[in-house]
């Protein structure tokens, strides 16, 4: 048996109880089809002082979506743990795709990760002095990235507690996630630059 098979079963036998079944029922299914994630992007576009974290979740998660769900999983053809592992009960029915990596994971990380990446490191931005900066994000922006960073880590989690992911499905899944919001910050950066660039040379 491999590792990451003994570990699905380590969290059935050992985590699992009747208390946090439902409780990670709903978490888990708060991930489905994206659904929650593209509502609060939408909400960032929509509002001024968020729209540039809009702008880079959209380009993030686009792109993860695609190596996630168009590449990756149709390249690797995983099968589903609870198809393979002896044993394992799955607690949400059967997925229709495949297993590796966990679209969950990659698209909340995507989302949260492109957060992560403005708290740490600053705002582009274009001064209308025509200087570039990194504006420093407020506590409250911070705060919300944590939030969010948390919230796609037990979501993470919850994949593999249901039974629907390995380890690994969900380690490839924030890797992914959390590269694509990185390459989504760079577009960002380059883009308002070009944009400043046109603008100032009409």
């Amino acid at each position: 048996m491999s590792w990451d098979a003994g570990f699905l079963l380590y969290i059935q036998e050992y985590i699992r109880s009747d208390f946090l079944n439902p409780i990670m029922k709903v978490l888990t299914h708060s991930g489905d089809k994206g659904i929650l994630l593209i509502v609060l992007i939408l909400a960032f576009l929509i509002i001024p002082r968020t729209r540039a974290i809009g702008i880079m979740s959209t380009i993030s998660i686009v792109i993860e979506a695609l190596l996630n769900n168009v590449l990756l999983k149709n390249l690797i053809a995983r099968t589903r743990p609870y198809d393979e592992i002896e044993g394992l009960v799955n607690l949400v029915g059967k997925q229709s795709d495949y297993s590796f990596p966990s679209g969950h994971t990659g698209a909340a990380f995507a989302v949260a990760g492109a957060m992560l990446v403005v708290a740490l490191f600053g705002l582009p931005m274009i001064e209308k002095t025509g200087e570039f900066k990194r504006e420093d994000p407020s506590l409250t922006f911070k705060l919300i990235s944590v939030i969010l960073i948390m919230y796609a880590t037990l979501l993470a989690f919850s994949r593999m507690y249901v039974g629907v992911h390995y380890p690994t499905d969900v380690l490839c899944g924030l890797l992914l996630g959390l590269g694509t919001s990185a390459v989504a910050y760079l577009i960002y950066q380059v883009a308002i630059k070009k944009i400043h660039e046109r603008k100032t040379a009409v």
